[in-house]
């Protein structure tokens, strides 16, 4: 089976867990929030690159007030799905000292990776570090993992591999239209 038509598969195996208005309706209620708590700090948007770009991308238009934006590209993944030791492949390049900083991410998952991250903030000397998931997996973390976002659009109550919205599987379905939980079958 070629990779379209393997991907293609996938997707009609997955079981839709929130719909692209679900989503969208989400993304309003949490950009409210957003804008109550961060609207009067001039922060800096920090998008974790690949998952984070969509949220990202989502959230901007529904944010109107002073922001800077900038990338990081720290992952676990590197298209497999599950997570290994963390490699930084991009740091910001906004000067992060005395700011106020957004990490914004596609999922809460173990929290490994967003917690490297608020770290790396720190270690900058942010004035705070806030973060932001579309989808919290609200599962048992390990301790050096970050607990709970600031912010979470969505959320799942399982350990359940998902895609869609900047979520990705094995790489592709960042673009699904709406979050789904991939069929047992497809998870290897």
């Amino acid at each position: 089976m070629t990779i379209p038509n393997k991907i293609r598969q996938v997707l009609k195996n997955a079981t839709c867990l929130y719909t692209k208005q679900q989503v969208e309706s989400a993304l309003d209620h949490i950009a409210v929030e957003i804008h109550n708590e961060l609207s009067e700090l001039n922060p800096v948007l920090l998008t974790v690159l690949k998952g984070g770009m969509v949220l990202t991308g989502n959230l901007l238009p529904r944010l109107d007030f002073p922001l800077e934006i900038d990338n990081v590209y720290a992952t676990r993944y590197q298209g497999a799905l599950s997570g290994s030791e963390l490699i930084w492949k991009y740091e910001p390049l906004i000067n992060l000292k005395d700011r106020v900083v957004l990490i914004v991410d596609d999922i809460l998952d173990l929290g490994i990776t967003l917690q490297s991250i608020t770290d790396y903030c720190n270690s900058k000397q942010c004035v705070k570090v806030y973060t932001a998931v579309l989808l919290d997996k609200i599962i048992e973390r390990p301790k050096h993992g970050l607990q709970k976002a600031n912010f979470a659009a969505l959320s799942i109550t399982h350990d359940a591999y998902v895609f869609g919205y900047g979520l990705d599987y094995k790489e592709y379905l960042r673009n699904a239209p709406g979050i789904y939980e991939t069929a047992e079958e497809d998870r290897n």
